[in-house]
């Protein structure tokens, strides 16, 4: 019973390599339909967390699960290896690159480092009990996928999908590169929120759209979080629809905000006295020009549906650089998109009195510099969601560069993408809506990075106009194929021999390591044998809706105008007991190796497979104690029907007409739990497949059936045909539960199947087990539940004796029963063997009104079979045995045909 599950493990899978199992379970699926899960790659860097245990475990069971339906499911592992935080570990031990080492040793250390980590990762996930293609992982760093990548990138350039632009995007000041939307993560921040006043260049023209008469000077208030971006404003946006009130505040000066936020913008003013002189749409007041607080330029009002009255001011402060609406809308109105702000977060040279100033610390000195000057109309801190590098948890900022993107609009992406979607199976179905929101609202993509590990983006402008070069097609296949041959490297150490001409530039950019990844459906479905285009499933966590599925999804379309999916599942994440997520920084983290250390790997994959996977799962080592339980009731039932299958051969297997009643009806639910578990399989409902199979052991197994058969089984003799009968079963029944648990309990059911008799071949290239037809009922399941629920009274009125010191073993106790017409219709057929279904020594069964009487009996205990019997000491030669005992040791056995 000890399972001793962390000692022995290892050595099934030291076997199931030297066997090389994966590769002779693909041997004997050659040829049939295939089913493709592609794994979305994991990052190579650190080592696995909770995290990766559930995605790859889940993974396991739904390839295992289909190659139970006798598909060829293979399972190719993947890593992403390209990338930032690569690079940074690889800074951290041989410094910058430029200044320590140079790009070629770096890229090769970055090579190295990632090969290092991919080693570390694929020993934890093959401990999980995964069987997969160890031996031939595929990485995004290989010469073969880094060159389909560039094929990939060809197919979109050819469909018309790339664009350049100097457009803003998050840039992560830490990592000194832009982020994609998959890298960004959003949580609290404080910031300075200010309120600032822009005067009138023209304050008559102010009062005559509003039909007044003064003469004081006038400003519009805008409202920012970003008092940094000030020095790039060339606007202020108003809405159209909007109502703007003209207010005479302290006799002094005329103020310009949104009629419904007056009351709240004078009081963060602290205004004593304001009188309203007029009011005035929105649309009224476009073109009116106002000065820049600071900077020696007067500024339009512009128009804009975005502006809203839910906080601020209802006029926006308009900085194309630095936001996507105020791009758009700037890029309406012909606004220069001017970015003050360089690559290293500073104030380029150009930019009067914060020339050099970080942006980080220019917040402060801004708001001062408004304040002297009388422009600063309020200022208070503001918590808000604000988006955050993945990698390095700081705040990010818009900063308009010049980078590369798929468009979303410009050859249909988004309308075709948002069609593609509606062709895939979304599991939960949530998931849909999700990621239809995502594309009906995301920015065009932008693929490019300044980094030195990466895949390249292989392009050459022309120096002055900045065109693509006209063969740009041939020279992507010419670069992709010596990619092929020499990585990455070939590109960047001498990109002019693919160019020549002196008026092209070689662009040096790498592609964003999304693009990366979710090249995976071309890289891996279209040129590796054992898989197809489309993928059956992808299964990730629900992050993935704005990361690889998503990156996935466009790529493909903007190659094929197709998903390359088919279904799409996801799960949650893991919480402590507390409920809060788990992460270092909360020292709440429980590592899979821990947990394997403590319970083994089958315990884990129980809880894996166990949880509804689509919610929040908790993690904690009470939590795996409770599983652990489960686990031992599974284990304990099969130990307990390969213990009594000793002897027995499957030749001597009886034929289901031959079976006595009972067994018919538990080779019948046997049947029966095998659809429903496959059926829960197929729908990727792993909870219930637990569910279903700990039923089954622990109530119909365990509480009923195993209980009632063991006198069967230790008495009557050994080739008789009760006890083949039963044999025959536990037979069958192993061979279902083995076949069910196995994409679950995969160790354990290896362990099983190495002992059960009329095994073939490996476990994991079994299919379902073929039921014989089993027509013919000896005893319905009617009955079968009559009796169940008979036994439960029973039992209940023998606890009673028990209580009361009168009554040991139920075989002490001899029972009268007494149930209704329609009952005993149902219990009739078992009368003769009810004692033996209810494990007392005696049980009389009688049509009338519903009664149980129990008293203990008075016979005397036979020696063999413990039942308590007036035939004991009948027989001189075995004076203690009962008759039925003496048939069966020396006769021609005790004949059964129910129980």
């Amino acid at each position: 019973m000890k399972a001793s599950l962390s000692e022995r493990e290892p050595l099934r899978l030291k076997k199931w390599k030297e066997k090389n199992q994966y590769q002779k379970i693909r041997a004997t699926r050659r040829g049939q339909e295939k089913y493709v899960l592609l794994d979305g790659p994991p990052y190579a860097n650190g080592e696995i967390h909770i995290g990766h245990a559930l995605n790859k475990i889940l993974k396991d069971i739904v390839v295992k699960s289909q190659s139970l339906n006798g598909k060829d499911a293979a399972f190719l592992l993947t890593w992403d290896c390209h990338g930032l935080p690569i690079e940074l570990n690889v800074e951290k031990k041989y410094g910058k690159v430029g200044q320590k080492i140079d790009p070629t040793s770096f890229r090769q250390r970055c090579r190295e480092y990632a090969s290092s980590q991919v080693e570390i990762q694929k020993v934890a996930f093959e401990r999980l009990g995964i069987i997969a293609d160890f031996e031939h992982p595929k990485l995004t760093m290989d010469f073969s996928y880094e060159s389909n990548i560039i094929r990939l990138l060809g197919k979109v350039i050819e469909n018309g999908h790339l664009a350049r632009g100097y457009k803003p995007v998050h840039w992560c000041l830490d990592c000194g590169s832009s982020l994609a939307e998959a890298e960004l993560e959003y949580k609290d921040k404080i910031s300075a929120s200010i309120e600032v006043k822009f005067l009138a260049e023209n304050a008559s023209a102010v009062a005559e759209i509003f039909k007044v008469k003064s003469s004081l000077p006038t400003s519009m208030i805008i409202w920012t979080t970003t008092p940094w971006t000030l020095p790039a404003n060339q606007a202020l946006c108003l809405g159209p629809e909007m109502t703007y009130v003209l207010i005479e505040v302290n006799g002094q000066e005329n103020v310009l905000i949104a009629e419904s936020l007056m009351e709240k913008v004078l009081a963060r003013g602290k205004i004593q006295e304001h009188r309203v002189l007029a009011r005035a749409m929105g649309r009224d007041l476009e073109s009116l020009k106002f000065l820049h607080p600071f900077q020696a330029r007067s500024v339009p009002v512009i128009l804009g549906d975005h502006v809203t009255v839910e906080e601020g001011t209802g006029i926006v402060h308009t900085a194309p650089a630095h936001g996507l609406e105020d791009f758009e809308i700037g890029k309406k109105y012909g606004l220069p998109v001017e970015n003050p702000v360089g690559e290293n977060g500073c104030y380029l040279p150009n930019v009067p009195e914060f020339s050099g100033v970080f942006v980080r610390k220019a917040d402060e000195l801004i708001i001062e510099r408004l304040r002297t000057s009388g422009a600063l109309w309020s200022h208070f801190p503001l918590t808000h969601s604000y988006p955050h590098c993945w990698r390095h948890k700081t705040p990010l900022i818009f900063r308009a560069t010049s980078q590369w993107f798929i468009s979303m609009d410009q050859a249909h992406l988004r309308r075709e993408t948002l069609a593609a979607i509606e062709t895939v199976n979304w599991i939960p179905l949530s998931g849909k809506a999700r990621i239809l929101s995502m594309i009906q609202d995301r920015p065009d993509w932008c693929i490019s990075r300044q980094r030195v590990w990466g895949t390249p983006i292989p392009l050459f402008l022309h120096k002055t106009t900045e065109t693509l070069h006209p063969e740009t097609l041939k020279i992507l296949a010419s670069v992709a194929k010596a990619v092929e041959q020499g990585g990455v490297e070939v590109w960047f150490e001498n990109p002019r021999q693919f160019c020549s001409d002196e008026n092209y530039s070689p662009v040096m950019d790498t592609v964003d390591v999304w693009f990366d990844s979710g090249a995976s459906h071309f890289c891996l479905l279209e040129h590796e044998s054992v898989l197809q285009f489309p993928a059956n499933m992808y299964l990730e966590g629900s992050d993935q809706h704005r990361g690889w599925f998503q990156s996935s999804l466009l790529s493909s379309v903007a190659y094929r105008k197709v998903a390359p999916y088919r279904e799409v599942l996801t799960h949650g994440f893991t919480v402590d007991d507390k409920g809060h997520k788990m992460s270092k920084s909360l020292g709440n983290v429980i590592a899979p190796e821990e947990i394997i250390k403590t319970f083994g790997a089958d315990v884990l994959r129980l809880w894996v497979a166990g949880v509804d996977s689509r919610l929040e799962m908790v993690v904690s080592m009470s939590v795996f104690q409770q599983v652990a339980e489960t686990y031992r009731r599974l284990r304990n039932t099969l130990r307990f029907l390969l213990a009594n299958l000793d002897g027995f051969e499957p030749s001597k297997a009886l034929a289901y007409p031959d079976l006595l009643g009972l067994d018919q009806w538990v080779l019948r639910r046997a049947e029966q739990l095998q659809k429903e578990v496959r059926a829960s399989y197929d729908s990727y409902q792993f909870h219930h497949v637990v569910q279903k199979i700990h039923y089954f052991c622990s109530i119909e197994l365990g509480g009923f059936y195993l209980d009632v058969i063991k006198d069967r089984q230790y008495t009557c003799q050994r080739e008789s045909l009760p006890r083949r009968s039963v044999q025959t079963v536990m037979f069958h029944l192993l061979h279902t539960l083995v076949r069910a648990l196995a994409p679950i309990l995969s160790f354990t059911a290896d362990e099983v199947w190495e002992l059960l008799p009329g095994n073939s071949g490996e476990l994991f290239a079994a299919t379902w087990l073929n039921f014989s037809e089993m027509s013919g009922l000896k005893i319905k399941d009617e009955s079968i539940q009559a009796l169940m629920h008979l036994r439960e009274e029973v039992n209940k009125e023998i606890e009673i004796l028990r209580a009361a010191g009168k009554l040991g073993s139920s075989l002490e106790a001899e029972v009268s029963v007494s149930v209704d017409p329609e009952r005993f219709a149902l219990l009739a057929p078992l009368q003769e063997e009810l004692r033996f279904a209810l494990i007392t020594s005696s049980a009389q069964i009688s049509c009338g009104e519903n009664r149980i009487q129990v008293k203990v009996s008075s016979h005397p205990k036979c020696g063999r079979c413990w039942h308590r019997l007036e035939t004991v000491g009948k027989n001189s030669k075995h004076p203690e045995l009962c008759d039925r005992c003496v048939q069966n040791v020396e006769g021609s056995g005790e004949v059964r045909a129910m129980v």
